[in-house]
């Protein structure tokens, strides 16, 4: 079963757009200290169903899903996008 883990802050690869790509997800551990991994690390670990990223809290949870370009390119998002903005793109940068 997938460890749920939820994200706390991205990094993107402009962090000056809201629209570009995001690089790397973080958060923290129960023990308080900070985890930061690359965006393909968390899409791997999603697809071999090691982890189940989330954002939010609460009964206010969102899934952070695997989703792909017509071209094949494999990126970060949460299930609500298509109706509410990005809960991704809307966290704080990770330090």
């Amino acid at each position: 079963m997938a460890k749920r883990i939820q994200v706390f802050c991205i990094n993107k690869t402009n962090s000056k757009s809201r629209h570009e790509a995001i690089s790397h997800i973080g958060g923290k551990k129960a023990d308080g200290s900070r985890w930061r991994i690359s965006t393909q690390a968390a899409i791997n670990g999603i697809e071999t169903r090691k982890w189940n990223f989330y954002v939010g809290g609460g009964d206010q949870t969102v899934d952070v899903l695997v989703w792909q370009t017509p071209q094949g390119h494999k990126f970060l998002r949460t299930g609500h996008d298509m109706t509410i903005p990005d809960d991704l793109l809307s966290l704080p940068e990770c330090p």
